[in-house]
């Protein structure tokens, strides 16, 4: 069998595709995957985490449109991957959910999608309004072109970074709408970089899937890909060492958090060669969620 070391900058060739293995009931860990619930609550922490390293009172309807927008965007995501994907070519537990239980799930987005749009015209400053919608056309643009018109151009640009800044503008919205926007910038800049480091790991252990599905990522538009993914949380980390070093206060928080997050999702890389790809997937939404800590210990 190779080793791992010899698997890592080998050009990757995908199988041609076949009947893929019938996928069974998820575990009950894979269910906040699944069901979309993990990347939102990511949001939602760091949120009031850079809120308060920007000195932001946020009261309940920013998290609760923070939140709703990040699930309706990975909801749509995966809808739309399954409605595409033939049934015997998927190969995640959250696309055959998504493509099996196409309509009601189809039916829950709008009703969250009527909530979203009506909390967010009643609550939001005008300011926040439009700075939501201005978010709102990049999201539809990336939709319309990473899964419509340039799926499976070689060229086009990284969903892996796509989603970093499309995850990051959003927790950014109502902190710098509503508080000090230079303290954030440091923050802001480092959980940019675990988004980024999130996916294109991801995009490395699921190349199989990618090829199968007919969709284009990071691992496999670049040749250094994997090489990038795997040391760019180690990256992280040393950044955010050298950020809570030299800031004081909740601006230090949110790098110790990012250091911790860096340190953990490097370790799930680690990992993922013997637990596999799909624990390795929800343990890496898991490790950005450090926030949690700091919010249980102040409420």
């Amino acid at each position: 069998m190779p080793t791992r070391a010899l698997m890592v900058d080998a050009p990757y060739v995908p199988c041609p595709r076949q009947t893929a293995i019938p996928i069974g009931r998820p575990g009950w860990w894979q269910w906040p995957t699944v069901l979309s619930l993990d990347a939102p609550v990511v949001a939602v922490l760091w949120q009031w985490l850079l809120a308060r390293a920007a000195h932001a009172r946020l009261e309940w309807p920013p998290p609760l449109v923070l939140g709703g927008s990040v699930w309706l965007a990975y909801t749509a995501d995966r809808w739309i991957e399954g409605w595409r994907v033939a049934p015997v070519e998927v190969k995640t537990q959250r696309h055959h959910f998504a493509q099996r239980h196409r309509w009601p799930v189809a039916t829950l987005w709008s009703i969250v999608f009527v909530g979203d749009v009506s909390i967010a015209v009643t609550q939001l400053t005008a300011y926040e309004l439009a700075s939501g919608l201005g978010l709102l056309v990049m999201v539809l643009t990336y939709l319309l072109s990473h899964q419509l018109i340039h799926r499976d151009h070689p060229w086009r640009a990284p969903k892996e970074v796509c989603v970093a800044v499309l995850l990051t503008g959003g927790v950014l919205l109502f902190s710098a709408a509503r508080g000090e926007a230079g303290t954030l910038a440091a923050p802001l800049a480092l959980f940019g970089m675990l988004c980024f480091g999130n996916c294109v790991l991801i995009s490395a252990w699921e190349r199989d899937v990618d090829a199968t599905h007919g969709e284009t990522s990071f691992a496999l538009q670049f040749r250094f890909g994997r090489a990038l993914s795997r040391w760019w949380p180690w990256m992280v980390a040393t950044l955010a060492a050298g950020v809570v070093c030299l800031t004081r206060g909740p601006a230090r928080d949110a790098a110790g958090c990012a250091f911790a997050s860096g340190l953990l999702l490097g370790s799930v890389d680690v990992m993922e060669y013997y637990v596999g790809r799909e624990v390795a997937r929800v343990l890496a939404d898991v490790v950005l969620m450090t926030p949690l800590l700091f919010w249980l210990h102040w409420s």
